[in-house]
């Protein structure tokens, strides 16, 4: 028989029961908990420099290609490319702090602990950049690939997994991503992660984007984070996921002052500064010298810019126009500085935009 003390009880049992499954439900929602979209209002209009000064760096100016990772560091000539970036009108830099090269140029604990030391250099040269950046009153976004599928000594380190499950690649890749989040703090207002690509060593569905944008925001709740699937260049116009703030953009061409999408299949332009039907900031990045590649491959003088003035300024000012972002990659010598000819186009740019711009921009 059930005694009236024993229905209390029952009831007092399945009140804590309930509560307590409430209480764990929310703690989970708590860690996995995560700030969508921050503020993209700082890119609205706005144009900036992407550089893919991959460690141990690109072709030098002058003189052999240095091999070593401390010594190429060691010898960037950071005030020079601070200035010279300060005198070009950008309004942010990009820049890499490691791809495919199994090198970094940036401290990491996470990949001391993983992978030994000697793959990160041992002056911060990404932080003096950020700070430096900073400094001008300028924004910082860091690029790093988001898979390790090129630097094959990296795979068992990172539990790299190519066409099976990822997911202990996901935790030990995002904790070093985290790593670098925390050290870099309100210096770095956003990251562009590159090799997120609809292939069979990591499918893009396959990817816990909590984990990735938790990673990125972990110093800086307000960095904005972009995931490249090719975009553009790969003949798509929308971003990879919901999480994404701002649209990675990858395109290899312009013409008539247009974006060229796929390998010239069709030409757009943005309408307003969000992507249709999202939230998701428009954003597009073109190399403008180096022949049209990401890089200086050739020691000596680098190839002088690929378009007119009017052939870039006029894509430029199309994007911009209708708040949507513009970055410009330029090429860099492993010395640490652009091109003069390069230089003085940006430098042409600013002026034009300047003038054809609302003041507000």
């Amino acid at each position: 028989m059930t005694t009236t003390f024993q229905i209390n009880s029952f009831k007092i049992i399945a009140i804590i029961l309930i509560f307590t499954c409430f209480s764990c439900r929310n703690n989970t929602i708590e860690t996995t908990h995560v700030v969508t979209h921050p503020s993209t209002d700082w890119m609205v209009g706005k144009w900036g420099i992407m550089i893919h000064w991959i460690a141990p760096g690109p072709a030098p100016a002058e003189g052999p290609w240095i091999s070593d990772l401390n010594t190429a560091v060691n010898n960037f000539e950071i005030n020079k490319f601070l200035a010279q970036f300060d005198s070009c009108g950008a309004d942010y830099l990009m820049f890499t702090i490691g791809q495919n090269s199994s090198m970094y140029c940036s401290p990491n604990h996470i990949m001391d602990s993983l992978a030994g030391s000697g793959h990160c250099s041992n002056r911060d040269l990404a932080l003096e950049l950020a700070v430096g950046v900073h400094n001008l009153g300028k924004k910082f976004i860091a690029y790093l690939p988001a898979e390790v599928n090129a630097p094959t000594d990296l795979h068992i380190p990172f539990a790299w997994n190519p066409g099976g499950n990822q997911e202990e690649f996901e935790n030990r890749y995002t904790s070093f991503i985290k790593d670098y989040s925390e050290k870099f703090g309100n210096n770095l207002d956003g990251w562009w992660f590159d090799g997120v690509y609809e292939w069979s060593q990591f499918p893009i569905a396959s990817h816990h984007w909590p984990l990735w944008i938790n990673a990125a925001r972990a110093g800086n709740p307000n960095a904005v984070v972009s995931f490249n699937n090719g975009s553009f260049y790969s003949g798509y116009t929308t971003p990879v996921t919901t999480y994404q703030d701002y649209l990675s953009g990858e395109c290899w061409n312009l013409e008539n002052g247009e974006i060229c999408v796929g390998t010239n299949e069709w030409l757009y332009l943005p309408t307003s500064r969000f992507i249709p039907g999202t939230q998701c900031q428009f954003h597009v990045q073109v190399p403008i010298d180096c022949n049209k590649s990401w890089s200086n491959q050739t020691p000596g003088p680098m190839p002088p810019p690929s378009y007119t003035d009017d052939e870039l300024f006029s894509a430029v000012l199309n994007v911009l126009k209708v708040g949507g972002t513009f970055t410009i990659n330029v090429g860099i010598y492993q010395e640490g500085y652009i091109s003069n000819q390069t230089l003085e186009q940006l430098k042409r740019l600013n002026i034009f935009l300047k003038s054809n711009l609302p003041i507000s921009n």
